[in-house]
């Protein structure tokens, strides 16, 4: 079973290097927490999806408005840098 979820983590991972065209290996940088104060998204094309206070890990900052980061369900997308708190 281990062997099983590790290459389906494996195919998710090769497909959000495809997606958002990212090179080298997924490291976290720090984990960040959606504000609770927030309001909840839908996530788009290439947005991830919100809820409030749900803990993100950062895997880039790409610009002043935009961070790429990952949820618990291993789920990659921009999220904007206005909701997101340091912990």
């Amino acid at each position: 079973m281990m062997l099983k979820a590790c290459k389906k983590e494996e195919k998710m991972d090769r497909g959000f290097q495809k997606k958002f065209k990212f090179e080298g290996s997924i490291n976290v940088l720090t984990q960040m927490m959606v504000d609770p104060a927030a309001t909840e998204k839908r996530g788009g094309a290439k947005n991830l999806p919100l809820r409030r206070g749900e803990i993100l890990d950062v895997i880039q900052f790409t610009n002043q408005e935009q961070i790429l980061c990952r949820n618990s369900q291993r789920r990659y997308g921009y999220v904007p840098r206005a909701v997101m708190l340091p912990l």
